[in-house]
């Protein structure tokens, strides 16, 4: 973490203990399995979402050499308090609304889905935060992200699984938002440089994302999900390819740049993510996984040298090409395919 970390190395544990006898206090009086219907979700599609959220997201993160620990130890810590909190706002919620309890099952994958927009964040904020500060981003989002989606499923009359969707969206803008208050770290600076190991372990967990991205925008599906992994595997397929391709079409020394693939072979899976379920031929799928790969490549060549320095944005792992503008695009497509 940051120099000021030692400063905070006595206090995290006791707030990380804190947060924990709150968080089993709160289950006693409120988690609740009465009369939950048969749960839709398998164990292995949770372990999918779950392999994702650990995983995946802990090595895309290890890019910068001096935060690795940090990037796959803190992501556990963040999420496995975030999951807990995000059951127990999800029962109470039930409890305010007086809607019927789901089962443990889907309670928990529901809640690593949304624990999602959490270590997205995470990424735009990377070296520039202590644990205490990644913390409390993680609780406060958990909430808000709840807040918004239960303002889309309540008021909008928004599908629970196209709400949960606006995981990338929500932990993008979040993550630049939150990033915006922090100082810029030069760099020239050690603590923000790579190196080829980091750059492979940044890899391994894009290709850990790749694998387990169909069974992400499918598993709170009941009736579409053949569709929904379908589309959203040519969808990522066709945005791996494109990345090559413009990767080295934006090089000037012709050769493939890891940075460009390490964002925009997920932009696919995050732009479908919103249609895949109704989305009848795979190469409407396809023209959107070529779309949101051109934007994430494009706009990590583009817009980073002309509107990030404009709007004073510090994006430390490319969330926003990688999550955000695919996410927009995924929004408008879901749009125009529900319209037609």
């Amino acid at each position: 973490m940051p120099s000021k970390y030692r400063n905070f190395r006595n206090s995290v544990p006791w707030i990380i203990l804190f947060l924990e006898v709150v968080l089993i206090i709160l289950f006693y009086f409120l988690f609740s399995d009465d009369d939950a219907p048969r749960s839709t979700i398998s164990y292995p599609a949770f372990q999918d979402v779950n392999h994702m959220v650990i995983f995946g997201f802990g090595f895309f993160l290890t890019f910068l050499k001096r935060y690795g620990f940090s990037s796959i130890g803190f992501n556990l810590v963040i999420t496995v308090l975030g999951v807990q909190c995000s059951v127990l706002i999800e029962d109470l919620l039930v409890l305010l609304l007086q809607r019927q309890y789901e089962d443990g099952l889907k309670r928990i994958t529901k809640a690593a889905v949304s624990m999602t927009a959490v270590v997205i964040s995470t990424g735009a904020v990377l070296g520039k935060t202590n644990p205490v500060q990644l913390i409390l981003m993680a609780v406060v989002e958990i909430i808000a992200f709840h807040m918004s989606r239960s303002i889309n499923t309540t008021l909008l009359q928004v599908p629970d699984n196209i709400s949960m969707m606006h995981v990338h969206l929500f932990g993008a803008y979040f993550g630049l938002a939150v990033s915006s208050h922090f100082s810029e770290p030069s760099p020239r600076t050690e603590k923000n440089a790579s190196t080829p190991k980091s750059d492979l372990l940044s890899m391994l967990g894009t290709l850990f994302l790749w694998v387990f991205w169909p069974s992400f925008n499918s598993v709170l599906l009941v009736k579409e999900k053949t569709k929904a992994i379908y589309n959203t595997y040519f969808a990522l397929a066709v945005s791996a390819v494109t990345a090559f391709v413009l990767s080295l079409l934006t090089a000037k020394d012709g050769k493939f740049r890891m940075t460009d693939i390490h964002s925009a072979v997920l932009a696919g899976g995050v732009t479908v993510g919103y249609a895949a379920h109704i989305i009848e031929y795979p190469w409407i799928a396809m023209i959107l996984g070529l779309l949101a790969s051109g934007i994430a490549v494009l706009g990590s060549y583009c817009l980073q040298r002309c509107l990030h320095p404009a709007l004073k944005i510090h994006d430390t792992s490319g969330i926003h090409f990688t999550f955000g503008l695919p996410g927009v695009l995924g929004a408008l497509a879901q749009v125009v395919l529900f319209v037609l």
